[in-house]
């Protein structure tokens, strides 16, 4: 079964996928937000194309642990799309995940422009790869 990482911004929804085994986190895109309806039509076609189990969406924390606004309007994102598709949906701490990701891509040297294209599929994967790796070993104890 293959778990979709999602990372839900405000104007962009970073999209990652897992192999088959649940293993490793793969980007696959990102998507330009235009209104619910779209954004759920579009992420519902990825769920039919890559034969999607799960939904894991990354949960923006404040650094104590609460939810502000972005948080609350995250979950109403993912209660619509549970709703909407009926997937098993689960939620990520992804505090830092942005910060991480933008790390990672100067480390490896890309330019701002790109930069600007790519972080939300990376912070995705980023995403998605936490709970992977989280899931991996819970089932080994």
């Amino acid at each position: 079964m293959r778990i979709l990482g999602l990372d839900v911004g405000d104007k962009k929804i970073g999209v990652a996928v897992s192999d088959e085994l649940g293993v490793t986190a793969q980007g696959i895109g990102v998507i330009i937000r235009q209104d619910l309806n779209q954004d759920l039509k579009k992420i519902e076609e990825l769920i039919k194309q890559y034969n999607i189990g799960k939904v894991i969406v990354g949960l923006p924390r404040n650094m104590n642990g609460t939810l502000g606004p972005q948080g609350d309007s995250v979950k109403k994102f993912g209660e619509a799309l549970k709703k909407d598709s009926g997937i098993e949906l689960g939620y990520w701490d992804e505090r830092l995940t942005t910060v991480e990701a933008e790390r990672s891509l100067i480390d490896a040297d890309i330019s701002r422009r790109k930069r600007k294209n790519v972080i939300d599929k990376v912070a995705a994967v980023l995403i998605l790869q936490g709970y992977l790796n989280y899931r991996s070993h819970v089932d080994t104890e």
